[in-house]
């Protein structure tokens, strides 16, 4: 063999030989170049599987406002399109005008300096109807009113309850901090397979079945115990009313206390490692992902997408099966998908959503000066 043919073969094999190692790499959970997450032991409880994920690099989110934050504070409000007189600022270019309530509108104003995070899933509570987040997306520090894209989680009701939204009393608990009870109230987080009928399907009447669906099954699972709830059930029209329901908050306690206490010692165990999201598997099918910038964004969120997570487990039974840290790995890696849908608002955000097989995927990238980086990132499997 020739120096050059030599020299040809050894090139070769070494780049077979990366290959190989790569790919065993990743089937045990070893970082993707490529995606830069790697996917860690996971927190198990009843059917409900998680599986941490810690981050190649992580990104300064300080800057950013949550909703519960800006709820709290006041300094956000949140009310019908019909009740925006008076809230608009004296800034110049034109103003958004509405003439009523609509179902799927409802109006946002950001008094903070900060710029403001969404995440969809969320759910504001009062107004004529609850209302669910249908995307993710940044509102700017000092906002005029925001028309906000949303679905009604509450089918039947359209009659005022309060004038502005606010959270629900599902999220009090405080298990995130060992407390007995949180300071306040947070925006309650839907469970999967409600945030899938708004994010991927923006479908009203599939939110609609999906609220309902879940309302008979959780109804099911807590009779047998509590006999009187199906009654009390049956008067509910509100998601966050029904998860607000004593029975099913001790379903839910169940789950997701044990795992939401173990996974917030292991972010403050990981910190230093850049935990930075979750992915999840219910009786043992992998349904979900969520990845934040950073790990302070992923503990804000922690404690209410733990629970939504939690009341997908409660009210799925099926055989369950064994998912490793291998499948986890390659659920979050993949995506390579077959149709991109991009939505922009220049110099605020980009919004990304990735069609692919067997899943979608949505990106929130932050343009605010100094930032460029991915915000938060859900992948759901279809």
């Amino acid at each position: 063999m020739s120096p050059r043919s030599l020299l040809a073969f050894t090139v070769l094999l070494a780049f077979a030989l990366f290959v190989i190692v790569n790919q065993r790499d990743a089937r045990a959970g070893e970082v993707s170049p490529a995606a830069g997450y790697r996917v860690l032991e996971p927190s198990a409880h009843g059917n409900l599987t998680v599986f941490p994920v810690v981050a190649a690099k992580s990104y300064p989110t300080g800057e950013f406002l949550t909703l519960d934050e800006g709820l709290r504070s006041g300094e956000v409000v949140v009310t019908e399109a019909g009740n925006v007189q008076g809230l608009i600022r004296r800034h110049p270019g034109p103003a958004i005008r509405h003439d009523g309530a609509q179902v799927n509108r409802l109006v946002l104003v950001n008094n903070s300096k900060r710029p403001l995070l969404l995440l969809a899933g969320e759910i504001v509570s009062g107004g004529k109807q609850d209302r669910v987040i249908g995307k993710d997306r940044i509102v700017p520090p000092e906002s005029d009113p925001v028309d906000l894209s949303v679905f009604c989680v509450e089918p039947g009701r359209w009659v005022a309850t309060s004038e502005h939204f606010g959270a629900s009393e599902a999220m009090y608990g405080g298990v995130a901090t060992g407390a007995a009870h949180s300071p306040a109230p947070m925006a309650i987080m839907a469970q999967p397979s409600v945030r899938a009928k708004a994010m991927a399907d923006k479908n009203q009447q599939g939110v609609w079945d999906a609220v309902n669906a879940q309302k008979e099954q959780v109804t099911l699972e807590v009779s047998a115990t509590a006999p009187g709830v199906a009654t009390e059930m049956s008067q509910l029209s509100s998601y966050a009313k029904v998860n607000e329901n004593q029975e099913v908050k001790k379903r839910v306690d169940a789950i997701a206390k044990p795992i939401e206490q173990n996974y917030q010692s292991v972010i403050r165990q990981l910190h230093d490692r850049n935990a930075v999201g979750v992915v999840v598997a219910v009786n043992g099918r992998i349904i979900w992902a969520d990845i934040f910038a950073s790990t302070d964004l992923l503990e804000k969120y922690w404690p209410k997408l733990v629970r939504s997570y939690a009341s997908e487990a409660v009210v799925t039974r099926a055989k369950e099966v064994d998912v490793t840290v291998g499948r986890a790995q390659a659920f979050l890696a993949d995506m390579d998908g077959r149709r991109e849908m991009i939505e922009s608002e220049p110099g605020i955000y980009r919004h990304t959503e990735i069609s692919g097989d067997g899943f979608k995927a949505f990106s929130l990238t932050s343009l605010l000066p100094k930032t460029g980086f991915d915000v938060h990132v859900a992948k759901m499997a279809e």
